[in-house]
């Protein structure tokens, strides 16, 4: 039953890390003005979140983080996401909360 539990919060933090692209490509949508910019910004800030994860945040991450600058970064990736829409932001942000803690907790 536990093991069920642990998978499926890694698939959870899965889940709200592709929340985080959608929600970055659908920002760069709707911020740019014309199709070039909208384009550029829908395509370039999830490449750009997904780059930076993978390099400093991914569990085989070429850089290891000390634990603070990793929560830190994770923190503002996952509130750049929801940036402008409170409502959106407390209950993606609670749900990220207590994904991290269960992370953390469980060493995942």
């Amino acid at each position: 039953m536990m093991v069920a539990i642990k998978t499926g919060n890694l698939v959870l933090a899965f889940v709200l890390e592709l929340c985080i692209l959608a929600a970055l490509g659908y920002w760069g949508l709707q911020t740019g003005s014309g199709p070039i910019a909208k384009g550029a910004l829908g395509i370039g800030a999830p490449v750009l979140a997904a780059v930076v994860w993978g390099m400093f945040l991914a569990p085989k991450a070429a850089v290891q983080l000390p634990t603070v600058a990793y929560w830190a970064l994770k923190a503002v990736i996952f509130g750049l996401a929801v940036a402008g829409h409170p409502t959106l932001a407390w209950i993606f942000g609670a749900v990220a909360l207590l994904n991290g803690a269960l992370l953390y907790a469980w060493r995942q």
